[in-house]
């Protein structure tokens, strides 16, 4: 009797193992993976992270329940790049997210596969990371965050109107920051405005170079770029002893020491990438067939004790027409 009684609590136990066992596969295959990489950490491009899941969220994959996310930051090393790119593809996932160009390259050249969104890419079709914006006809599709330099320029102008020099900072080995530098120089060119150029290879060199520039020039613009935007911080120091106006690509900047701009709300743009995604996810979409977007809204942006430091009344900047 003992044995019958042993034996029948043994295998209700073994069914109610099953069962778990099957609820739990059930759960795995209900569940999302989504790999990320993003080059570096700062302001835009953390927030551009933010809003993607916040994109995916509305799109009904929320982390944790439906959905796992392997996010990997390479802090602006390519050989990080290239190994973190090749981890997330190892772990076979269902999506991947690339944060900036120089991110968004290294997951495309790991895989023509799996599906890659892409966000705070200034030139998707220059970056060859699409034949074209209204048809990527590959495995890439996602978010440029092509500021409008000529309203920037505008901006700065009208906070310095009687500038005669302007100068530009950059660094030279990213692409997209040197596609927005030249349409920058070209603007102000045609404004009858003098430009000086400098760049910077790395954050090390930033503050030297922003110092030489603000010794020559009577503002400054900085495009939408990695290296000056990590250290937005010890460039607003140094713009506000020299007293020289600075506008940026990115609001984000403008936050931690800039002046002013008419920017792209990033946690925005990475909501609108995080869309796309879940549509992927569902499959409703695929990239080669997804058009890329643009931000949907634009805003100005005044850091009102850099215009007092400056002697700037903060109301008297407005958005040009």
């Amino acid at each position: 009797m003992k044995k019958t009684v042993l034996a029948g609590i043994g295998l209700v136990s073994l069914l109610m193992l099953g069962a778990c066992g099957s609820k739990d596969s059930a759960s795995d295959d209900n569940m999302k993976h989504v790999g990320v990489l993003q080059l570096v950490q700062h302001a835009s491009l953390d927030n551009a992270y933010t809003g993607f899941k916040e994109g995916l969220a509305e799109g009904g994959y929320k982390e944790g329940d439906n959905l796992k996310i392997d996010y990997q930051n390479a802090q602006n090393n390519q050989d990080n790049l290239k190994s973190m790119s090749e981890k997330l593809i190892n772990d076979d996932p269902d999506l991947l997210l690339g944060i900036a160009t120089p991110a968004a390259q290294s997951l495309l050249n790991a895989t023509t596969d799996v599906p890659i969104t892409v966000t705070a890419v200034t030139d998707l079709k220059e970056a060859k990371l699409v034949k074209s914006v209204k048809e990527p006809g590959g495995n890439v599709t996602g978010t440029t965050d092509m500021v409008p330099i000529n309203k920037q320029i505008d901006l700065l102008l009208s906070i310095v109107p009687d500038a005669k020099t302007i100068g530009i900072m950059y660094n030279a080995g990213e692409a997209n920051s040197k596609i927005q530098a030249d349409l920058a120089e070209k603007t102000l060119k045609k404004a009858g405005v003098d430009v000086k150029v400098k760049t910077a290879n790395t954050t090390n060199d930033v503050q030297q170079v922003t110092e030489s520039l603000a010794s020559d020039v009577d503002g400054i613009y900085v495009p939408t770029d990695n290296t000056f935007a990590s250290a937005a911080a010890v460039i607003g120091d140094v713009v506000k002893e020299k007293k020289i106006p600075l506008v940026a690509g990115a609001t984000e900047q403008i936050n931690e020491g800039g002046l002013a701009t008419v920017g792209i709300d990033y946690e925005a743009l990475g909501k609108q990438t995080g869309k796309m995604a879940a549509k992927i996810l569902d499959g409703d979409a695929k990239p080669a067939d997804t058009p890329v977007e643009s931000a949907d809204t634009l805003k100005l942006v005044v850091n009102k004790d850099m215009a007092k430091a400056l002697g700037i009344d903060p109301d008297s900047i407005k958005e040009p027409k």
